[in-house]
């Protein structure tokens, strides 16, 4: 009887290793077949039909993300259409009419990327616009980079931030960069279309434009400089998040912390 019995126990140790084994072999095996996006064997995730039935659905700040994953991924979300969709979606945008001077335009769709065109005419002030269209002065004067009124009568006409998003559901809007403002938006035309011969126009003097060019150029390095200390980061790194900010350091910092905080989640998750 001892005898049987120890073969019955070592017959069921058997067999309970066996179990073991396969069951750890299983475990292996579906470690070894993870869905990645880097995993080359997921061809799925290669196939670009499949790439863009995804894309589609993405906000812009997911599909800036994506593009970043691997060459794949970024030849289908950096795809015009996918991207101008992706930028209009919030807004309810009938279409967005021109080519961005810029490719870091589109990483960008919020309710600030939009300005309302004002044709200057004769009466017409910063304060009085302002009231016009229910924004601050301060904003206006921010977003067509004056300093002070005085140099109104100088433009054909002045940017208007956009209270009411509601003004851009089934509008068109066009891609330009005002020379005055130096910035690149998308514009709104309340009565007329674009004209491409006056619209944007900015009298300067020669030599005050090149001074202001020399200027401008030193303050984008001091500018530059110093947002690389402040995110301790290298010279490219730092210029990537001032480019896709338009040049405003602020944005570039609190750019700079959605991403780390992104990165975090994404790593905990």
């Amino acid at each position: 009887m001892g005898c049987c019995g120890d073969e019955e126990n070592d017959d069921d140790l058997s067999s309970s290793a066996t179990t073991e084994t396969l069951h750890d072999t299983s475990s292996s095996s579906d470690a070894t077949t993870t869905v990645s996006p880097m995993n080359s064997h997921f061809s799925a995730l290669a196939c670009r039909d499949t790439l863009r039935l995804i894309f589609e659905k993405l906000p812009i700040p997911d599909l800036a993300r994506s593009s970043c994953v691997c060459r794949a991924w970024n030849s289908v979300a950096s795809d015009q259409e996918i991207v101008s969709n992706a930028f209009k979606s919030p807004w309810k945008l009938k279409d967005v009419v021109g080519k961005p001077a810029s490719g870091s335009f589109w990483r960008d769709n919020s309710i600030g990327k939009f300005a309302i065109s004002h044709r200057i005419s004769r009466g017409d002030s910063v304060a009085s616009l302002a009231v016009k269209y229910s924004v601050q002065v301060t904003d206006v004067k921010r977003l067509n980079n004056m300093m002070s009124e005085n140099g109104i009568y100088s433009r054909e006409r002045l940017l208007i931030p956009v209270s009411d998003p509601e003004m851009l559901a089934g509008a068109t809007c066009y891609v330009e960069v005002d020379p005055c403002a130096k910035r690149e938006v998308a514009v709104l035309y309340l009565e007329d279309g674009p004209d491409q011969k006056t619209i944007g126009s900015c009298t300067l003097p020669q030599k005050n434009a090149e001074s202001s060019g020399a200027n401008s150029e030193l303050g984008k390095k001091r500018v530059l400089e110093s947002l690389r200390r402040s995110l301790q980061v290298d010279d490219a790194t730092a210029l990537y998040y001032l480019t896709i900010a338009d040049g405003d350091p602020r944005a570039a910092l609190s750019q700079f912390s959605q991403d780390l905080r992104w990165e975090s989640h994404s790593a905990f998750a």
